[in-house]
């Protein structure tokens, strides 16, 4: 019994790993500006709140009024103009609009030099999201290669497990994949 604990275990951490590798390509490509509003574009943004950095979500409302603009309206007035000195200061390349009561970003259209350069970013990041995957199939693979040498695990219950690891693998690398045609789809669209 104790050898499917085992292998139960190795096999639940290398998902939870790839799991985790599929999230962060997720979230990079949440991240990238890609001409249409999205409030992931503003979410990582840390304003200067009475001295504590605190993220925008977390000082007002952020939404996306129509599909190319961002508007975030502070539950706090007095912060509009860290709001806006932190977006001007961050990579984001847009320039706020502050009326007093609310922040407003206005997402410029993407040039065809920007597209391409994003189309190779994205497919830079897949890469890394797919390296991610392998090594924690690579990991998982070298622990139940070890239970086995340690004869704590059959061979044949260690070959079943790297099968299984491989089934992960292929669907996970496959979600990466799906992610990466959903952003650049999204790129040429706009």
């Amino acid at each position: 019994m104790q050898t499917l604990t085992t292998l139960k275990q190795v096999i639940q951490e290398v998902t939870a790993r790839m799991e985790k590798g599929l999230e962060a390509t997720r979230r990079e490509f949440q991240n990238l500006r890609t001409g249409r509003a999205s409030v992931h574009l503003v979410e990582g943004i840390m304003v200067d709140y009475y001295s504590t950095p605190t993220p925008i979500k977390a000082l007002g409302s952020v939404s996306t009024p129509d599909a190319k603009t961002i508007l975030i309206q502070p539950w706090d007035a007095s912060v509009l103009g860290e709001i806006e000195k932190s977006i001007q200061a961050s990579p984001l390349g847009i320039t706020p609009e502050n009326d007093g009561k609310v922040v407003r970003l206005r997402i410029p259209p993407l040039t065809d030099e920007r597209r391409a350069e994003l189309a190779r970013f994205i497919k830079k990041v897949a890469e890394e999201g797919r390296v991610s995957i392998r090594n924690a199939r690579h990991e998982a693979n070298e622990a139940v290669k070890r239970l086995e040498k340690e004869k704590i695990a059959t061979q044949d219950d260690s070959q079943k497990t790297q099968k299984e690891i491989q089934k992960l693998t292929d669907k996970y690398i496959e979600l990466v994949e799906q992610s990466l045609a959903k952003k650049e789809l999204e790129i040429k669209e706009i």
